[in-house]
């Protein structure tokens, strides 16, 4: 970027990222760089998903992607390839690029920037959007994470419980930004019978916990179906969980929604299941859509988000028989329903995108002038 650009304020913004699929990251960078890019600051975006593989989120067409084709490889011999090949790549592409601050996502790219830009004037973000002691990292990466995360200008997490995940030495440049999620138009809450869950089927959205609890009371309320969408490893195991049961009819796994966040549309209302989180975005979407919600209160996200009896109700983590009696107290009763909605619509109003924009454009500015 040219001096003249520089000094009226625009900036490069390079964001790394492993790819640009349907998860929760992706769509927090979609939602900032477009933002960016309208105001006309320069914003490239390195992934290392194949080019050919399909973009989820919306970005602005003035947003450069470049995709390098270097999933992660299995083995692990292909794997310290791989990650040594990515690790080049940042470092030749913001050498090349010379941005003002360059902005990381998730763990593992977190950790291959921070190498990268070893002994370079790069300014370097690292947002966590997980919850690092939770998931199932080597010790290798999170040994690398503890001895990095120090070089960092910031680092970014989700939720103030997440402060404990990052080293003590680099708390001084911890910032806690939470996701923005966009206020729907419209209530999403309808009058059919259904409960929705959304994530990736792995362990860590614990959909099979959710399938024990509604298997619990599903007779009770024969009206009911659960819709679990995404997609993930578990698929097969959640599948067989559910014809043990007996309830194909039931539940429902219809894969990814073909359109971000239009699974609001088709729910009463929402259900997360998970064993841990960073900040549960599909949370935020139901809230702000008006939609009744039942969380797990785990680590971490949705004791920040829910108000337990106000605006949502929290359960035990991985308590199924809690979350059982949960279930069976929203689907019996509609005022409760329709109340806990209206109140998770205005709860939802802080996470509104021109709020977390103005946080990370202030982070931006706090960050050049280090």
């Amino acid at each position: 970027m040219s001096a003249p650009e520089r000094a009226s304020g625009k900036r490069h913004i390079v964001f790394v990222v492993a790819g640009l699929g349907a998860g929760g990251a992706e769509r927090v960078i979609s939602v900032i760089s477009t933002a960016w890019a309208t105001r006309g600051w320069r914003v490239t975006i390195l992934a290392f998903d194949d080019p050919n593989d399909p973009i989820y989120h919306v970005f602005d067409p003035a947003v450069t992607i470049v995709r390098r084709g270097l999933p992660a490889g299995r083995g692990p011999l292909r794997s310290l390839l791989t990650q040594g090949r990515r690790i080049w790549a940042i470092r030749r592409r913001l050498a090349q690029m010379q941005p003002d601050v360059v902005v990381s996502f998730l763990t593992k790219i977190n950790v291959l920037t921070l190498l990268a830009t070893i002994g370079t004037r790069h300014r370097v973000i690292v947002s966590e959007r997980n919850n690092p002691h939770a998931q199932r990292a080597s010790p290798a990466w999170n040994a690398l994470l503890v001895r990095l995360y120090p070089r960092a200008q910031a680092v970014i997490m989700q939720t103030k419980a997440s402060i404990s995940c990052v080293p003590i030495k680099a708390r001084a440049r911890m910032r806690v930004i939470h996701n923005p999620i966009f206020m729907a138009s419209s209530s999403g809450a309808t009058d059919l019978p259904v409960l929705t869950s959304v994530g990736r089927l792995t362990h860590q959205k614990g959909f099979d916990l959710l399938i024990a609890a509604f298997s619990a009371v599903a007779r009770l309320h024969p009206a009911w179906t659960l819709r679990i969408w995404g997609e993930g490893e578990m698929r097969g195991a959640l599948e067989r969980q559910i014809a043990d049961l007996g309830l194909a009819y039931r539940i429902d796994l219809p894969g990814t929604s073909r359109t971000p966040g239009a699974w609001v549309q088709q729910a009463s209302a929402m259900v997360l299941s998970s064993r841990y989180e960073g900040f549960p975005n599909v949370l935020g979407e139901a809230m702000a859509a008006g939609l009744p919600v039942i969380a797990f209160d785990c680590d971490f996200g949705p004791s920040e988000m829910i108000t337990h009896g106000i605006d949502g109700l929290l359960v035990s983590t991985g308590d199924v028989g809690a979350m059982a009696h949960a279930l069976d107290q929203l689907m019996s009763d509609r005022t409760l329903r329709n109340r806990l909605g209206t109140a998770a619509r205005a709860a939802a109003s802080r996470f509104a995108p021109e709020k977390i924009i103005a946080q990370w454009d202030a982070l931006i500015e706090d960050v050049m002038l280090r």
